[in-house]
């Protein structure tokens, strides 16, 4: 991801690297419950409404800044709007799918751990989209807001009547935000770069560009903040199971040899003890 990156200790990811056959075959299967999970939520435009109604009102009555502020920035031009749409619509899968295949080929420990993260937290994402419905912001007349990818283009969405592919009342949480979330988070945990921290620039920009485009609520983005938070408190990462090693004269210098050298020490000191006092 970033040549300049220091790489991790050898040893680090002891781990052995997960058979590709299979990790692909795991992905895809993933993906194809995403893409399923999202067709059982589809018929519940009613209930959808109501939540989407109740979402908006709360935001207002505890005060969060509307979303109304963050699209007017992107229709001062058509070009910033264009911008917003093309990196809703192509950035959420490449961005995941190369920061796994990164993982994958450079920290495979890392890796095992972010898969598991982002599938339990896209199954999380699923079931609640399945209890709680919710019309985005660009169907709801009450919020004012511009559906940007109608208008300006490009769409990923059809109709919602006739859009078989995707179901577009599954608004909370926001797994655009999520997933960006985890990247981030998984970059700078498997990286050393001084500059690491800047990966959080992409949950930023994603988190602009969904409620600008009016895709999402502020609370969409809350709610998978709190889910990812609470599943990289119950998937740990991998414990590394090298030996403690401590730097010296530049390399690392295993923890064993150290201490080796430490009692040959102090052998050589009592050998000179004893000879002195013989004398």
């Amino acid at each position: 991801m970033n040549a300049r990156t220091e790489p991790a200790p050898a040893g680090s990811d002891a781990i052995a690297r997960p058979p590709l056959v299979r990790e692909l075959l795991l992905v895809a299967g993933l993906f194809l419950a995403y893409k399923l999970g999202r067709q059982l939520a589809t018929g519940h435009t009613g209930e959808a409404f109501r939540n989407a109604y109740d979402v908006w009102d709360f935001e207002r009555a505890v005060r969060l800044p509307g979303e109304g502020a963050v699209q007017s920035l992107l229709l001062h031009g058509d070009g910033l709007a264009h911008l917003a749409n093309t990196y809703y619509a192509a950035v959420h899968f490449p961005a995941t799918a190369a920061f796994l295949i990164w993982l994958y080929l450079r920290r495979p420990a890392h890796y095992v751990w972010a898969r598991r993260v982002l599938a339990v937290v896209t199954a999380a994402a699923l079931v609640l989209h399945l209890l709680f419905p919710l019309a985005p912001p660009r169907m709801l007349a009450a919020t004012g807001l511009v559906d940007t990818a109608r208008v300006y283009g490009p769409s990923v969405y059809g109709s919602p009547a006739t859009d078989s592919l995707s179901n577009q009342f599954a608004a909370m949480p926001s797994l655009h935000f999520g997933w960006a979330l985890m990247v981030a988070v998984g970059l700078i945990v498997a990286t050393r770069s001084r500059w690491r921290r800047l990966w959080l620039l992409h949950p930023l920009l994603t988190l602009l560009v969904i409620v600008g485009t009016a895709n999402h609520y502020w609370l969409d983005a809350i709610a998978a903040t709190v889910l990812l938070g609470l599943t990289l408190a119950a998937v740990h990462l991998p414990h590394r199971t090298v030996t403690t090693a401590v730097r010296a004269q530049g390399r690392l210098v295993p923890a064993r040899t150290q201490v080796q050298s430490q009692v040959r020490a102090q052998v050589q000191a009592e050998e000179q003890a004893l000879a002195g006092a013989g004398r």
